[in-house]
């Protein structure tokens, strides 16, 4: 991802995204800003937490994982290679650890942990807190390229590496909402439980979800994705492309609705409505 802004500005949901079970499952890392709620587990490559994160389920990383003071985890933590755990942590399963392990004070893990490295008792918590003060004071004096140096330095990844997961501060995902006050963008090829909510909605193509869109702003969904709910803005704008299906209504100040799409229910348009027809080059309004 690159760095262009500030990183935990938005929801951030890569492509093939999925919710299996109860689990929130990509190929690239998840990262959690603070005092956000998580009700499903999560799988990824790297899983870094903020402070005071809860987890519904397991944590199951490839590589590392970092969870920052008073987070808490209702389920296992599985780390294929270093954890890192701040003050206060509570893990209500086992914590298994294929590499190094530091841990910080009153760290509860209620069934045992076990680690294949090196086990170290202190607060590792100020590191993973400079790492999100430097990025934020160096995007906002506009050094990007400094900023996109130091991840990539600390991530071990090259840029070719899959997009992360983003939940931002504060944001509550469950199998009934995804809730959060930023803007949320999500790839292609996702397939999604839970009514999202956010400031304004961008979405990829060919995408499955199973529950209703509603922003402040515009919403836009992308060709092929399939929508079981209702599509609402307060007063944006909704932009539906082609082959595109809304199993609810749609209500917006203005629409963009490809001739190609289908909505199921009723359409509430405040301002302008079109109907595009690109094979005609033209738009009939």
């Amino acid at each position: 991802m690159a760095l262009g802004r500030d990183p935990l500005d938005a929801l951030e949901i890569p492509d093939g995204t999925t919710v299996e079970e109860h689990d929130l499952v990509t190929d690239g890392d998840v990262i959690v800003g603070g005092q956000s709620t998580v009700e499903f587990g999560v799988r990824g490559r790297n899983v870094v937490a903020g402070e005071r994160v809860r987890f519904g389920g397991d944590i199951e990383a490839d590589g590392d994982c970092r969870l920052d003071m008073w987070s808490d985890v209702a389920g296992n933590v599985l780390v294929g290679e270093d954890a890192y755990l701040g003050e206060r942590v509570h893990v209500g399963g086992q914590l298994m650890v294929s590499g190094d392990l530091d841990i910080g004070d009153d760290v509860e893990i209620e069934e045992g942990f076990e680690a294949n490295g090196w086990i170290v008792i202190r607060n590792p918590v100020p590191t993973l807190v400079f790492y999100f003060i430097v990025l934020s004071q160096l995007l906002r004096v506009g050094e990007t390229d400094a900023a996109d140096e130091i991840a990539e330095a600390l991530s071990g990844e090259e840029e070719t590496a899959a997009d992360p997961l983003v939940i931002p501060r504060g944001g509550d995902v469950s199998d009934d909402s995804w809730q959060v006050s930023t803007p949320a963008h999500v790839g292609d090829g996702c397939r999604l439980h839970g009514n999202l909510r956010a400031q304004s909605i961008e979405m990829g193509a060919d995408n499955n979800v199973f529950g209703s869109l509603r922003a402040r702003g515009d919403v836009v969904v992308g060709s092929g994705t399939r929508i079981h709910g209702d599509v609402t803005t307060r007063g944006g704008t909704v932009e539906v492309a082609e082959d595109v299906r809304v199993l609810g209504d749609v209500s917006c100040n203005d629409l963009e609705l490809h001739e190609d799409a289908v909505v199921d229910g009723s359409i509430r348009s405040r301002g302008e409505m079109r109907i595009v027809r690109p094979e005609a080059k033209r738009e009939i309004e």
